[in-house]
């Protein structure tokens, strides 16, 4: 496993007010804390520079780009958190996938749970799997596939990476669950959180944000 080389650019906030932040993370940047001192730098760690009292309310997974979510008091934490529980937060990714789905929209139905010979990876687990929903909507076009719309119904471990790999349609640059050929045509993973869609704690103001695709 290659060492953890974290990008050095800043923090960008896309969105701070009283009660969250929201800032685009870049590809290779450990949401929180990992195992061991040498992975200490984080999304979290670095926005606390900033603003020492953020709280974590959701994850990406270290190569997925684009919009997370912080809150900056226990009760907008607890707050949010009953969203993502509720399904009022809404996530879309885009993807850019191997070959194409059939149908072109669709919903994929598979429940995941930890594969523990293989951690980090997670694995389709019929007997003792938690159901996993996520719908995809296919936008373009590329040399190796399409570029997929996605939004996941639930918030497993590598949904997204896992379900399209399932489906034989890994995600390009996929280092866990990609083919050779799909893990080598592209760079990096080709996953991105597009869009963010949630309600203001104090407010109740249903917000929107958005980061373009990088890739």
């Amino acid at each position: 496993m290659n060492a953890y080389a974290p990008p050095k650019a800043k923090v960008c906030y896309v969105h701070v007010d009283a009660d969250l932040i929201v800032i685009d993370k870049p590809a290779e940047l450990l949401s929180v804390p990992g195992r061991g001192p040498d992975k200490a730098d984080c999304a979290l760690s670095r926005i606390r520079t900033d603003y020492p009292e953020v709280l974590t309310v959701h994850r990406l997974d270290m190569s997925t780009s684009g919009l997370l979510l912080f809150a900056r008091s226990k009760t907008s934490q607890k707050r949010l958190s009953v969203q993502f529980e509720k399904g009022v937060i809404g996530k879309t990714y885009v993807a850019d996938v191997w070959g194409q789905p059939t149908p072109p929209t669709g919903q994929i139905d598979l429940p995941l749970g930890q594969d523990w010979p293989n951690r980090p990876r997670q694995k389709v687990d019929h007997a003792d799997g938690k159901p996993s929903q996520t719908s995809y909507v296919t936008i373009g076009t590329h040399a190796q596939g399409v570029r997929l719309d996605l939004t996941p119904l639930t918030g497993r471990t590598h949904q997204l990476r896992l379900h399209l790999a399932t489906i034989g349609h890994p995600i390009l640059g996929d280092d866990l669950y990609a083919h050779p050929e799909a893990l080598a045509a592209a760079p990096r993973l080709h996953l991105h959180a597009t869009r963010l869609e949630l309600i203001q704690p104090a407010s109740n103001e249903r917000m929107t944000f958005e980061s373009p695709c990088p890739f």
